[in-house]
Parts: C-alpha cells; sequence; structure tokens
C-alpha cells in the first residue's frame, strides 16, 4: 500500500475519535469527572510528543534556526485563529462539563460552525504530522497516534454533547464530525504527498510548526478545561498520560 494511502487512513483513524466521543454522548451522558481525566490523560500524550517526537525531530533535521522559528509561527498562527473563532463561540469546544457558556453562541446555532472549525484548527497540524512520520518509509508514531485520538475523544464527547442539546439532529451532529474525521485523514495524506522529498530543513520546520500550534492548543483549550473539572487529579493524570506517551514512543522505537 502506497505511504500516502497509510498516512491518510492513520489520520482518518485520529479522527474517527471524534465521531466516537460524539457517538457516546448521543447515547449516554458520561460522569464529568471521567470526561476531564481523559483530556487530562490526551494532553500528558500529546506534551510527549510534542517534546520526543517533534521537536526533537525537528532539531535534529534541521538545526535551531528552522526549528525555534517554526515553532514560534506555529504558535502565532494558532492563537490568533483561535482568538478568532472565540468570539464565534469557540471557546469552549473542549469542555468537559458539558455546560455552554452564557456568554458565547449556543454550541448548536451560531457556535456550531465555529466548534466545528476549531476541530478542524486543532486538527490539521496533528494530521500533517502523522502524514510526515511515514516519509522515506518509516513506520508511524504509535505515541503520535496515540495522543491525537485521546485528545479527540473528549472533543467530541463535550461538542456533540451541546449540539445535542440545541436541538441538532443526529445526522447534523455526525455529519459534522465525520466530516473533520475525513478532513484530518485527508490532511495526513496530504501531508505526506507534499513533504515526500523535500529537504530536512523543510520537513524541521513543519514539524516544528505542528509542534508550535499543538503546544498552544493544549495550553488555549485542554489543560483549562481538563483542570476545571479535575482539579484535583488533573495533573497527576497529565503525568501518567506523558509517562505513557514516552513509554510507547521508546519501547516501539519510534
Amino acid at each position: 500500500m502506497p505511504l500516502s494511502i497509510q498516512a491518510g487512513l492513520w489520520g482518518l483513524l485520529g479522527g474517527f475519535a471524534l465521531v466516537l466521543g460524539a457517538a457516546v454522548a448521543y447515547v449516554m451522558a458520561l460522569p464529568q469527572r471521567l470526561v476531564a481525566g481523559v483530556m487530562a490523560l490526551g494532553s500528558g500524550v500529546l506534551i510527549s510528543a510534542v517534546a520526543f517526537d517533534l521537536m526533537e525531530e525537528a532539531w535534529g533535521e534541521g538545526g535551531f534556526a528552522p526549528t525555534a522559528g517554526g515553532f514560534l509561527a506555529g504558535a502565532i498562527v494558532y492563537t490568533l485563529a483561535n482568538v478568532a473563532l472565540a468570539r464565534f463561540g469557540a471557546r469552549h469546544r473542549k469542555r468537559s462539563g458539558h455546560q455552554p457558556d452564557a456568554r458565547q453562541p449556543e454550541a448548536g446555532t451560531g457556535g456550531g460552525l465555529a466548534i466545528a472549525v476549531g476541530a478542524l484548527l486543532d486538527g490539521i497540524p496533528e494530521s500533517v504530522v502523522i502524514g510526515v512520520s511515514l516519509l522515506g518509509g518509516a513506520e508511524v508514531s504509535i505515541s503520535t497516534v496515540a495522543a491525537v485520538f485521546l485528545s479527540n475523544v473528549p472533543e467530541g464527547l463535550s461538542s456533540a454533547a451541546g449540539m445535542r442539546r440545541a436541538g441538532r439532529s443526529a445526522a447534523y451532529i455526525f455529519g459534522v464530525w465525520g466530516g473533520i474525521a475525513l478532513a484530518s485523514g485527508l490532511a495526513a495524506l496530504i501531508g505526506n504527498l507534499a513533504l515526500a522529498g523535500a529537504a530536512p530543513e523543510i520537513t524541521a520546520v513543519t514539524n516544528a510548526v505542528a509542534a508550535g500550534a499543538i503546544l498552544a492548543m493544549l495550553a488555549d483549550t485542554m489543560v483549562p478545561e481538563a483542570f476545571e473539572t479535575a482539579h484535583d487529579y488533573a495533573g497527576l493524570i497529565t503525568v501518567l498520560g506523558f509517562l505513557l506517551a514516552f513509554t510507547l514512543a521508546h519501547l516501539g522505537g519510534d
């Protein structure tokens, strides 16, 4: 199977977590602390992926300047886009408590599209990284795929619950999240095709940009929302997620 197709399928798997989370939220109401705990675990896994998979690889391929420049650029672009989306109702798209913000549009009305675009904003850098990890015939980074999957589940849970409360149909809810899952797979496929044969400095910048965007996303959305509900244990659960990813990366030879 061509590497680009493999990349697309792995990206689709990471995006499918959104659909899975939406399906769970549609049929049952999970305890808020459980959802927050999953979010904290996913945060730890993503932090590990940023540190050991993305930044370390970017440094090894491109050196300091491309890595530092890409890292800052990714964080700046993500932050500006996130600030714009927050004004249209996507500020708490990863909200673990399933409670709408009275100051923001409802998740199922004007904010529904903003939440979907926000989820796409969160997922594109992660998916591109999955595609890049397969360049040169390398095996996919299991820790990165696990990080993407675990970060997407609570987003699907919380956002789909808000959409259902606002009266959105099952077709609308699963159409939105299914579309974003497909876009995640497409981003991984395009990332693999676009960077095949690229200079190491280009790959380094790409990994660093994704790392900066992901770390900014964690600080802006996942960590605050996880702490809001699971604050007593959020730190410990995040550390466990970091240790899990670290173990997967080293035992799996990533």
